[in-house]
C-alpha cells in the first residue's frame, strides 16, 4: 500500500467521522429543541401545584473561597425552600485564606448553617475528598451539591425536589449551569456559548431520545442511599462527576436533566486558567474511559454504553478526526501534500460550517436575550478560534496522561472577584 493511498484512506475517513458526529449532534439538537419546549410546559405544571418538599443537605467543598462564599451562602438562604427542611453543610477544606472568618461570621447570621473545618494537614485532597468526608453528616435522606461560587435562582432548588417527589425511581437530578460573568470578556462569551449549546443539545437532546444525562459538578441533587451504595466519590477521579454518573447509570438509575433549574456560576477569565480547568476536564474523561472499559461488563447497559461511546467519540475519535484533517489541510495549502480525492470538499466544508452555525443559534434561541447578534457573531468567530483550542487541550491531557504519567491532582479553578448578582446575573 503506497503512501498516497494510505493518506486518502486517512482523509476519507476523518471526512467521514467529522460528518458522522456532526449529524448525530444535529439529531440531538432537534431532539433537545423538542425537549425545551416540553420542560416548558412541565414548569409550568409544578408551579400550578403544591407538593410536600423533602428535607435536602446542601454540601458544598470551600477550598480558599473568600472571594464568592459568602455571595452562595446568601444565595442558598435566599431559595424559594422550607427552612425547616434545609441543612446547609461547608466543607471547609484546608482553607489557607478568610474563608474560615467568613464562615464563622455567617453562622451568626444564619441558624441552618454549619461548617465542616478539615485541617491543614487532612485536608487540600480535592473535592471529591471534601464530599466523602461531608457525606456521613448529611441529615436528610435528599443530598444537593453546590460549588462555591454558585448563585442559584429562587425556586432552582425546588424544581429538582419536585423531580423526586414525582419521579421516586430517580438517582440524580441535575439543573442547568448559566455563565455570571459571560460579558466579561471575548473568552467568557465563547464560554457561555459553548455550555448553553452543551446542555441543550447534549444534555436535553440524550434525555429526550435515551433518557440519560451527565451530572455537572454542581447544581444537582442525588439521593442518600445511592451515593452510599455506589460508595461515595472517587477520590482518583478529576471529573468525579462524570465518574458518578456512570457508576449511577451501571446501577439502573436514572439521571434526568432539569433545564429551568437553574445556577449561575463563574467561569475562566483568561486562557491560563481555561487552559488548566480544561486539561483537568480531558485528563478526567481518558480516566474514566480506562477505568470503566477495563470491565466489558460494564458496557452492557444501553445507558452505560451509549455514555461511554459519547465519550469516546469526543474525546478520541472525533478530536482526532479535527486535528488530522486541520493538519492535512495546512500541509495541502502550503504545498507539502497533494490528496487526489476528487469531490465537491469546499462546498462540504461550508455546508458542515452551516451546520454547527445553525445548530448552536437554534440552541441559544431557547435563552431569553441570547440569541442577540452578537452572539451570533462570536458563534460564527468560534470555529475558527475557540474551537480550535480544544484539541491543544487533549493533545496536552494525553501528553501529561499517558506518555508523562503525571500524578494526577485535583487543581481549584482561580475564582474572580464578583458581586452579588441581583435579578437575574449579567
Amino acid at each position: 500500500m503506497t503512501t498516497s493511498l494510505v493518506v486518502q484512506i486517512i482523509f476519507v475517513l476523518t471526512v467521514l467521522l467529522i460528518w458522522g458526529m456532526l449529524v448525530y449532534q444535529f439529531v440531538l439538537c432537534v431532539a433537545g429543541y423538542l425537549y425545551s419546549r416540553e420542560a416548558a410546559v412541565e414548569r409550568q405544571q409544578i408551579d400550578s401545584k403544591r407538593v410536600e418538599l423533602p428535607g435536602i443537605s446542601i454540601l458544598i467543598p470551600a477550598h480558599n473561597e473568600e472571594m464568592v462564599i459568602e455571595h452562595t451562602v446568601d444565595s442558598l438562604f435566599s431559595l424559594d425552600y422550607p427552612k425547616d427542611k434545609l441543612d446547609v453543610l461547608i466543607v471547609n477544606d484546608a482553607s489557607t485564606d478568610r474563608t474560615k472568618e467568613i464562615l464563622d461570621e455567617l453562622a451568626l447570621k444564619y441558624k441552618g448553617l454549619r461548617a465542616l473545618n478539615i485541617p491543614a494537614g487532612e485536608g487540600g485532597k480535592g473535592k471529591a475528598a471534601a464530599l466523602n468526608r461531608a457525606l456521613s453528616m448529611a441529615k436528610y435522606p435528599l443530598i444537593a451539591i453546590y460549588d462555591a461560587d454558585n448563585q442559584p435562582e429562587h425556586r432552582a432548588l425546588r424544581y429538582l425536589a419536585t423531580q423526586f417527589v414525582m419521579n421516586p425511581e430517580l438517582g440524580a437530578a441535575l439543573g442547568k449551569f448559566r455563565c455570571l460573568n459571560r460579558k466579561r470578556n471575548l473568552l467568557t462569551r465563547f464560554i457561555n456559548i459553548e455550555g448553553l449549546s452543551f446542555q441543550w443539545i447534549v444534555q436535553a437532546g440524550r434525555w429526550k431520545l435515551l433518557k440519560i444525562a451527565t451530572l455537572p459538578g454542581t447544581n444537582f441533587i442525588i439521593r442518600k442511599d445511592v451515593i452510599q451504595k455506589l460508595g461515595g466519590w472517587d477520590t482518583e477521579a478529576l471529573t468525579e462527576d462524570a465518574e458518578l454518573s456512570l457508576r449511577i447509570l451501571e446501577a439502573g438509575y436514572r439521571i434526568k436533566f432539569v433545564p429551568y433549574a437553574v445556577t449561575w456560576e463563574q467561569e475562566p477569565e483568561n486562557l491560563k486558567t481555561w487552559f488548566k480547568q480544561r486539561t483537568r476536564w480531558a485528563r478526567g474523561n481518558f480516566y474514566l474511559l480506562r477505568k470503566f472499559l477495563k470491565n466489558p461488563k460494564k458496557g452492557k447497559s444501553g445507558a452505560m454504553a451509549s455514555e461511554m461511546i459519547y465519550f469516546l467519540m469526543l474525546y478520541y475519535v472525533f478530536v482526532g478526526a479535527i486535528t488530522i484533517s486541520a493538519a492535512l489541510f495546512v500541509l495541502c495549502l502550503f504545498g507539502l501534500l497533494y490528496i487526489p480525492v476528487p469531490g465537491p470538499y469546499l462546498e462540504v466544508w461550508l455546508l458542515a460550517y452551516l451546520l454547527f452555525v445553525t445548530e448552536i443559534v437554534l440552541m441559544l434561541s431557547r435563552e431569553p436575550g441570547e440569541d442577540s447578534g452578537e452572539n451570533i457573531l462570536c458563534t460564527m468567530a468560534t470555529y475558527f478560534t475557540y474551537c480550535q483550542l480544544w484539541p491543544i487541550v487533549v493533545a496536552r491531557a494525553f501528553y501529561l496522561e499517558y506518555i508523562k504519567k503525571e500524578e494526577r491532582k485535583w487543581d481549584k479553578t482561580k475564582r474572580f472577584k464578583q458581586e452579588r448578582a441581583a435579578g437575574g446575573p449579567a
